[in-house]
């Protein structure tokens, strides 16, 4: 197998991208460390992520240090920003996302049993430690987790950002499908 061309890469992702009618948003509860906020918005670019909305002490996105890992991609991003996570959901609700806070908390439910495939879906991901805010998670729609099967009890912010957004995807591409 050879590796594919960059035109050939780009028809790839073309095709990819016009399977992909879903609306899709984030909610940075607080993500202070900048790597990760990087990683997540380069992220959120990648799963062609519309709205994110940055709650204090969420790292600024013109950091230098954001963008040693974002490297620009959050010029494809709407970026808001907002006084707390409740307020984020809020103005998440009204612009006819429903938000999905990403916990470890009981009553989560698994992401893959969580239908994010239906309608526009705002991710709520939280602070390194502390995760999502309490006033956040109480104001969220529903509450997932990433379920865990080596012997590590959560990941990095930046990794479950990833997990979650090409999970969201492939529950929309998998819906589609089925239509």
């Amino acid at each position: 197998m050879k590796p594919l061309s960059p035109t050939d890469l780009k028809r790839l992702h073309r095709r990819w991208r016009k399977r992909t009618d879903q609306q899709l948003g984030l909610i940075l509860d607080g993500v202070q460390q900048p790597f990760n906020v990087g990683s997540i918005l380069r992220s959120a670019a990648a799963y062609g992520v519309r709205d994110l909305w940055l709650v204090p002490p969420t790292a600024d996105p013109g950091d230098k240090k954001v963008q040693i890992t974002a490297k620009g991609c959050d010029r494809f991003l709407h970026l808001h920003t907002a006084p707390d996570g409740s307020a984020a959901a809020e103005v998440a609700r009204a612009a006819g996302y429903r938000v999905v806070a990403i916990e470890l908390v009981e009553g989560a439910a698994p992401i893959f049993e969580t239908d994010l495939s239906q309608g526009p879906v705002a991710l709520v991901l939280g602070h390194e430690e502390r995760g999502v805010h309490r006033r956040t998670l109480e104001s969220a729609d529903a509450t997932a987790f990433l379920p865990l099967t080596g012997q590590i009890g959560s990941l990095n912010v930046g990794h479950t950002a990833t997990a979650v957004l090409a999970e969201v995807r492939r529950q929309g591409w998998v819906a589609a499908d089925s239509r």
